[in-house]
């Protein structure tokens, strides 16, 4: 498999001049079609508008999604124009509630969704459940972006977080055209349980299975040192200049995840460098 279909969803001015530039470069490095969904999105909460309150309200708050998702795609059209890419652009009209399910039918045909972090500075509320939605309506792996974009290493050396669940490996199946192309890929285990199945050789089926796709990979074992996991991660990230981290997303459930914090959420909140994710 490789990424030969990558699809952004942008709802503001700020996110598409943070994305594009390294959509770009990515779908030109997988000589892939770079497809750039301009979204219009009505933040009236349902039942915003009271029974007996003027229909004028409603359609006031539509034609105004429409103007920001129309002035989108020409912001996005003049980035694309004249590059070498293959690519195409659409806006889309959708009220919050009704986001996932436009997000997801559009991710479940593409290889790949593009985002930037959900949680910086100036982050809307779409960008959190746009990721939410290709991951879970869309069944569709996605690259999380930090606010330095791709990065003159992305991709070199590869970090991948292993705890043999379900969601890590899917995770790593769908990077296999990264991995592939990467100098170094670092399996990660943190604390492995006593008696799991792989307790005697942690992380080595899935280091074979690898090896058997040409991916040059190597396993660290890591104790817990720090309070969280993600912790962890981030600092092995760190001490090894990796460029890429893969991980499986959401092994917890999202309320439990926005209510308690999680893997997932920490990692998003406070990486440094891009984050492959698949559930």
């Amino acid at each position: 498999m490789a990424f030969k279909s990558v699809t952004t969803f942008l709802s503001s001015a700020a996110e598409l001049d943070a994305t594009m530039p390294s959509a770009i470069d990515f779908a030109r490095s997988m000589d892939a079609h770079l497809t750039a969904c301009l979204l219009g999105v009505d933040m009236t909460p349902a039942g915003g508008f009271y029974m007996g309150a003027s229909p004028l309200l409603l359609q006031e708050t539509l034609e105004r999604a429409q103007t920001d998702a129309e002035a989108l795609e020409a912001r996005a059209r003049k980035r694309l124009d004249g590059s070498d890419l293959r690519w195409g652009t659409e806006s889309a009209v959708v009220q919050f509630g009704g986001l996932p399910g436009l997000v997801g039918l559009r991710s479940r045909f593409s290889d790949l969704v593009l985002q930037v972090a959900p949680y910086g500075r100036d982050a809307l509320p779409t960008q959190e459940a746009v990721i939410e939605a290709a991951l879970f309506e869309g069944q569709s792996a996605t690259l999380v972006l930090p606010e330095t974009g791709l990065g003159a290493d992305f991709g070199k050396r590869v970090v991948v977080a292993w705890n043999q669940s379900n969601e890590a490996l899917n995770a790593v199946r769908r990077a296999l055209p990264l991995l592939k192309q990467a100098e170094l890929v670092n399996i990660v285990v943190v604390n492995p349980p006593v008696h799991s199945p792989e307790r005697s050789d942690p992380g080595g089926l899935l280091t074979q299975m690898l090896a058997r796709h040409g991916v040059r990979a190597e396993v660290s074992v890591l104790a817990k040192t720090l309070p969280r996991v993600s912790d962890v991660l981030m600092r092995h990230i760190e001490d090894t200049d990796a460029g890429l981290l893969v991980m499986g997303a959401y092994g917890h459930s999202r309320l439990r995840e926005a209510i308690l914090g999680g893997a997932t959420r920490n990692v998003l909140e406070n990486a440094q460098t891009p984050v492959f994710l698949a559930h």
